[in-house]
Parts: structure tokens; sequence; C-alpha cells
């Protein structure tokens, strides 16, 4: 099933806002930068050793299999919160396992990243265990008025915007979500440890932000938006949604069957995620030859192209994101 069979395209969902124009986003690497935020203080010993890594354009599991050979250990005993994206300019944090063993900051340096710090540690990081991410991203080729996109950017860190799953979640042309279906349609969908955790992953969000979808457009026609409530991320047990919100989950859902079906028997619990998302520690400031630079911190598992398409149109090299 190809995207246009699944009508994918992030930037064709609602908004809750319209455009007020056009900006280039990544036009240089280092227009995009993220900062992972551990949101706890190392122990300072054990048997693990976090190292920040500064990267720019490098993959996440790349540098972890870097340091697994620098440090002499396996692969597995690597450990990291999340993988960010390579066109960026991103800070993480890697554990090593490295019970009983020194190892200097120096036998790990490496051209394609920059130790920024290193402390001892007494569990492995594991996916999910950090709080969130902070980004710092350069908008050029501006076209909308400054003062009427700073009234906007300070609308959006009052109310918020529809916490989508954006398209890094669902692979070039929504890739992910095809192969999703194939796996479905074979009984194969079983996640991380048969090797189609990413399918997995992708089938939720997909299912969610229709459901999240749903509800813009809802309110665009008028109805009261659910705020303070949450959307499903479909696996096995009650949902806990209130009546209002289960309706709308149940309309949309209704010819999702199969895919309920199988997130329920791949292991995964019911859960619930924020429909609206709100950006903490938000600046604006416009910057000479059309430019402006955002900085925002957001929870894991939140993308900041969610809260930047609220502005208007993102292209990349004169091309629009699809």
């Amino acid at each position: 099933m190809s995207d246009s069979e699944f009508g994918f395209d992030f930037h064709r969902l609602p908004r809750v806002f319209e455009p007020l124009g056009r900006a280039q986003i990544r036009g240089f690497t280092s227009d995009f930068e993220v900062d992972e935020i551990l949101g706890f203080e190392p122990s300072g010993d054990g048997e693990h050793l976090l190292v920040q890594i500064r990267k720019s354009d490098q993959n996440s599991h790349w540098v972890a299999g870097i340091l697994a050979d620098l440090a002499g250990i396996d692969r597995r005993d690597v450990g990291l919160c999340g993988l960010k994206d390579r066109a960026a300019v991103t800070t993480q944090w890697f554990s090593l396992y490295l019970p009983g063993k020194g190892l200097a900051t120096s036998e790990l340096e490496h051209s394609d990243y920059t130790i920024m710090a290193a402390v001892r540690h007494h569990k492995k990081l594991r996916r999910g265990m950090h709080s969130g991410n902070f980004f710092t991203i350069l908008l050029r080729q501006v076209s909308a008025d400054i003062g009427t996109l700073e009234r906007r950017f300070n609308a959006i860190r009052r109310w918020g915007v529809p916490n989508y799953f954006a398209e890094q979640r669902f692979g070039h042309g929504g890739g992910n979500l095809s192969e999703a279906q194939r796996l479905i349609d074979s009984g194969r969908l079983r996640g991380n440890r048969h090797g189609t955790g990413m399918y997995l992953s992708a089938a939720r969000a997909w299912l969610f932000n229709l459901v999240l979808a749903k509800h813009i457009a809802n309110h665009l026609a008028g109805d009261q938006f659910p705020n303070g409530q949450t959307g499903p991320l479909w696996g096995r047990g009650r949902s806990a949604a209130v009546a209002r919100v289960a309706e709308v989950e149940s309309q949309v859902l209704a010819d999702w069957g199969p895919w309920r079906h199988a997130l329920e028997h791949a292991g995964l619990a019911q859960e619930r995620r924020n429909l609206i998302l709100v950006p903490r520690d938000f600046d604006f400031k416009p910057l000479e030859q059309g430019q402006v630079r955002v900085q925002f911190g957001l929870p894991k598992g939140c993308f900041a192209t969610a809260v930047l398409r609220e502005m208007g149109e993102l292209f990349r090299h004169q091309m629009p994101l699809l």
C-alpha cells in the first residue's frame, strides 16, 4: 500500500491555525539543533559510563556502534534514550556497560562527534528514559509579517498545537505504514524482539493521528475541543477515554479492525497521549534577512514540526515537505 493509498501527508493534516506564510527549515544542518534533556542527575557511580555526545549529520545508531568498538564492548551494551535527527546538530547521552573497567574519555574520542561530558551511573539508558528535548531552530526566507508571526507564536505558547506524530515516525513517503500493513496482513507485527518494533510504533501513531485529525476537524466545524483529553496509543485493555472522546475514537477506528487487533496481540497495553502539545520555555527572535530563530522544549515523543506547521508552510531547499 503506498502513501497515497493511506492518504499520508503530514502537512495536510488539519491545522488549528491558518498558515501565515512560508519558511525554509533545515536550509543547513546547523539550522536545526536538538539537545536531549535527561531529566535526572546521573548517580556518579555504577557499572555504566554515561557519555554526552554532540554530533552533526550523524545517525544515533552509527555513533552507538563507534562507541561500542572504541570501548571494546558488545553493541547491545550501549544504551540510549532515543534516536535523534541525522540532519541536525544534536546532543544526546549514551551509556556504556563497563563493570569494573576504567576508561579514559580520550579513548572514546572520534572525528564523527565531540564528547561533552562523561559520568558514571547505576543503570543502562533505555528508550524513553529522558524527559524531553530542547530545540533551537533557524527559519529562513520567512514570508510572513514578523509582527503577525510573533502573535501567532504567542498564541501557540498559550494554547498549544495538535500533538501529531510527525513524518519521521512514518518513514519516507509513509513507507513504515506500508510495511506495517504487510506485517499485519501476514500476522507478523510482533514488536522489537521480532524486529518489527518500528512498524508497530508507526501503526499506533497512525491511528492516533487519525483520531486527533477528526477532533481538530470537528473543532473547526464548530464543536468544542475536548481540552485536557487524550487520544489512544492502541493496545490491549479498556480505554480510559471519556464518553464523547471514546465516541470519536470508535467512529474513526471502526474500519481499522485488523490494525487494532494486531496491536492488541503484539504485547502492548493501551496507553494515552495528550491531544494538545504546549511548548515550554518558548522564545521567538526575529533576525536579519528574513530569518527567525525559535527555541522551545518538548516532552519526549513530541515533534518540533508539529509546532512549526501551525505557523505556516515549511519547505526544504525550495521544495515543500511532503
